[in-house]
């Protein structure tokens, strides 16, 4: 399993002497972007491809927003699917996910996460990935990732940002964290997700670089939050950005004894869980985690760990069904 590291921190800075020397690599990278849209030929579905990603690397919140659209069109009595690149898995796919079957090494912590919700299916090619989905009777699909795969009509394009960290210092890869040209990027989306709290948003809700983009507003909500408040715990996580995932116990009043930060992606070894365990003991504290890492541990170490999940709580539900209904017709 590939493990992603953590993004360097000249890339949050205010651009300096490293982004400055690395702007020559950024603009190749951007370059063959540009050359890849140009010389792509997009499979056009048959069914409404809504499509979830962002700008920058690393995690910015798209998994969770992924499943607040499949549970959307359920509600609406829609067929969906979800086809995710499978990150962090061997297999290249399609294949259609067996919770039961898989695991994180063969099909990556987020298609698991994803398949609890609608059915999933794990695609390097996500255009193949689209056509299983459509042959075993999808009426919709959620691509998990993708806005930078030129390959795919999309029918809706929604494009995940978090209100904190935005994006870092605006350079590309690997002078900062940006994925392609903002402006151009921006340019193929259709709304913007943005995440945070209502404080968090308020400035960037109104930014002129949306170009009168739609935004819609949300934020990551503790499911059962009160369980934690006032226990103390030994958090640990390995995703984008941990730090995050620490805020949220302590916003529900957990007293955090202790902390400990991942890479993205990371696959937990049974010594590691030990001496986690062992901590939490001596600290006597809780040990507790998010849904994306228990997937990750080997299930012979999964006893007493607890799991602090978050979903998506969408300040104007309204506005995402403006977006949703013409897309999917109902």
């Amino acid at each position: 399993m590939r493990v992603m590291r953590a993004a360097p921190r000249f890339w949050a800075d205010p651009p300096g002497i490293l982004a400055n020397l690395l702007m020559p690599v950024a603009a190749a990278w951007d370059a063959a972007g540009r050359l890849q849209e140009r010389l792509s030929h997009p499979y056009c579905s048959p069914i409404p491809v809504i499509c979830v990603g962002n700008l920058v690397a690393g995690g910015a919140g798209k998994t969770p927003v992924a499943l607040a659209l499949a549970a959307n069109l359920a509600t609406r009595r829609v067929a969906v699917h979800v086809v995710t690149r499978g990150y962090g898995g061997s297999f290249g796919g399609p294949v259609r996910i067996d919770p039961g079957r898989h695991d994180a090494a063969t099909v990556g912590d987020e298609a698991l996460l994803l398949a609890r919700r609608a059915p999933c299916w794990v695609a390097r090619n996500r255009a193949s990935g689209i056509r299983a989905a459509v042959a075993a009777g999808a009426h919709a699909v959620v691509l998990d990732d993708g806005f930078q795969n030129p390959t795919i009509n999309k029918a809706l394009s929604l494009v995940v940002v978090d209100a904190i960290y935005g994006f870092g210092n605006g350079r590309i890869i690997p002078a900062g964290p940006l994925r392609e040209n903002l402006a151009r990027g921006l340019a193929r989306a259709d709304a913007v997700v943005l995440l945070g709290t209502e404080a968090e948003t308020r400035v960037l809700e109104q930014a002129a670089i949306w170009n009168e983009l739609p935004v819609l507003s949300a934020e990551l909500s503790p499911v059962s939050g009160s369980r934690m408040a006032g226990s103390r715990i030994l958090a640990f996580a390995g995703i984008g950005r941990p730090e995050k995932f620490f805020a949220t116990l302590r916003m529900v009043g957990a007293e955090l004894a202790g902390t400990r930060a991942f890479p993205d992606h990371h696959p937990y070894r049974t010594k590691e869980i030990e001496q986690l365990r062992r901590d939490a003991e001596r600290a006597h504290a809780r040990l507790v985690t998010t849904a994306k890492d228990i997937v990750r541990i080997p299930p012979a170490s999964r006893d007493d760990i607890e799991v602090f999940e978050v979903e998506i709580s969408w300040r104007d539900p309204a506005a995402l069904d403006q977006l949703i209904t013409p897309v999917v017709g109902t």
